[in-house]
C-alpha cells in the first residue's frame, strides 16, 4: 500500500506554473504555439515509516512534462503530458476559440470551474477538496468563459472523466469502477453541470476575488444501468496586500451512488491509486502566505489547513485534517517547494492513506517532509 502511496505523490503538480483560462490572456498572446515543460525530483522523509527513517527519506524522479500553449488568430490550445517512473498520463488538452474579447471557449480535457479561480492551495500537496474530487479537476467537456469589468463567470458541461472508471493512473480525482478494502464500485461519472461566478475588486496594494460554485451530475452504475446523483456548493475569496494571501473555501458535496453497497463511502482513484471517502459532507480551508522578493527571484512562504467533515448515518465516521507548512523558492527556472506536512484520517498524508473521512484508525498526527526541485522550460 505505502508503495502505490509513494507512486502518487511522485506524481503530484507543482502550483508554481499555471495556465490562465481567461479570454484576456489569449487576447495578448502573439499567434504561434510555444512548446515548455518541466522535469521535477522529490525528496520524501516519513516519521511513521521505519523504513524511511532508516534511509533518512527517498531521493526519486518526480516527473517531466511537456506542454504546448498558442493561438491563431481567434483560435487556440493548450495541452499537457506527464511522464513519471511507473506511467504517463494527460493532465489537460483543449481547443480555445474566442468569441469576442470578453467570451471564450473552451471545448476538449479542460478544468472543472470549481471553487477558488486557480487553487485552494499553496503547496505541491494540494488542498484537502483535491483529495475529494474538487480541486484542479480536469474532464471531458466544454466550457464557456465571460470575463469583463471585475466580473468573471464560467458556464460547462462535462461529459464524463478524463478516463474511464476502471483507471487508477490519472492525474484528477474521479470516481472509480472496482473493489477497494472489500467493496465494490461500479461508478461513473457523466452529464455533469458546473456554474461559477466571481468578483474581483482592485485596489492600491492587491485586489480580492470573491464568489461561488455550483456542481451538479450523474452517477452511472455499469452493473445495473441505473443512474444516481451528486451535487457540490461552495463559497470562496482570495484576497492578496502587500504580499500577503488569503484564500477561504466552505463546501459542501454529497455523492448519492444507484445501488450502493454502502451508502455512507465511495471509491475514487488518482495517479496509481485508489481510496475510498465519505460519500457525504463538508470541507473548509483556510491558508495563508507571504511572498518576499529578493534580487534573484521569490521565496513564497504559507501555511495551507484543511478540515473534512464526514455527514453520514455512520456515528463512527471521523474528521480528516491536512496541515502544510512550507515556503517556495523561485529562482531563474528553478521553483523549489519544501513542505512539512502533517495529517489526520488523511489519504497520503498518513500511515493509514487508503480513506477520507472514514473511522479513524488511530488519534495522532502523522508527520513528513517533502521537498520537491523542479526545472521549467
Amino acid at each position: 500500500m505505502m508503495k502505490k502511496s509513494t507512486k502518487f505523490m511522485l506524481s503530484m503538480v507543482a502550483t508554481a506554473i499555471a495556465l490562465s483560462s481567461s479570454a484576456a490572456y489569449a487576447e495578448e498572446q502573439e499567434d504561434g504555439i510555444n512548446i515548455g515543460g518541466a522535469v521535477r525530483v522529490n525528496y520524501g522523509y516519513k516519521d511513521y515509516s521505519e523504513a524511511s527513517k532508516d534511509k533518512g527519506g527517498d531521493l526519486t524522479f518526480d516527473m517531466a512534462a511537456i506542454k504546448f500553449d498558442g493561438k491563431k488568430g481567434d483560435w487556440g490550445l493548450a495541452a499537457e503530458y506527464r511522464f513519471t517512473s511507473s506511467t504517463d498520463y494527460i493532465k489537460y488538452g483543449y481547443g480555445i476559440y474566442n468569441i469576442d474579447p470578453e467570451w471564450q471557449l473552451q471545448f476538449g480535457i479542460t478544468k472543472v470551474p470549481f471553487g477558488n479561480r486557480e487553487f485552494i492551495s499553496n503547496s505541491w500537496w494540494f488542498g484537502l477538496p483535491y483529495y475529494l474530487g474538487f480541486e484542479d479537476d480536469h474532464d471531458v467537456g466544454v466550457k464557456a468563459i465571460y470575463e469583463s469589468n471585475g466580473w468573471h463567470t464560467d458556464f460547462a458541461f462535462f461529459k464524463n472523466a478524463e478516463y474511464g472508471p476502471t483507471e487508477n493512473k490519472r492525474y484528477s480525482t474521479d470516481l472509480y469502477t472496482g473493489t477497494i478494502n472489500g467493496t465494490e464500485y461500479n461508478n461513473e461519472e457523466t452529464n455533469q453541470f458546473n456554474v461559477r461566478q466571481t468578483y474581483t475588486a482592485e485596489y492600491e496594494g492587491g485586489s480580492t476575488t470573491m464568489g461561488g460554485s455550483v456542481q451538479y451530475g450523474q452517477i452511472y452504475n455499469s452493473k445495473t444501468g441505473n443512474n444516481g446523483d451528486r451535487y457540490a456548493v461552495a463559497l470562496h475569496l482570495d484576497s492578496s496586500y502587500q504580499g500577503w494571501n488569503l484564500q477561504l473555501q466552505a463546501m459542501q458535496y454529497e455523492y448519492n451512488a444507484a445501488d450502493a453497497e454502502d451508502s455512507n463511502k465511495i471509491g475514487v482513484s488518482v495517479v496509481s491509486w485508489q481510496y475510498e471517502i465519505a460519500s457525504k459532507g463538508q470541507a473548509y480551508s483556510a491558508n495563508i502566505a507571504k511572498t518576499f522578493t529578493t534580487d534573484w527571484g521569490s521565496v513564497k512562504c504559507y501555511n495551507d489547513f484543511g478540515l473534512m467533515t464526514p455527514d453520514v448515518d455512520d456515528d463512527d465516521y471521523d474528521n480528516s485534517m491536512q496541515n502544510v507548512t512550507g515556503c517556495a523558492i523561485s529562482a531563474g527556472p528553478t521553483y523549489t517547494m519544501v513542505d512539512f506536512v502533517m495529517g489526520k484520517n488523511m489519504t497520503f498524508s498518513t500511515a493509514n492513506n487508503d480513506h477520507v473521512g472514514l473511522p479513524e484508525m488511530g488519534d495522532d498526527w502523522d508527520k513528513r517532509v517533502n521537498i520537491n526541485f523542479g526545472y521549467y522550460f
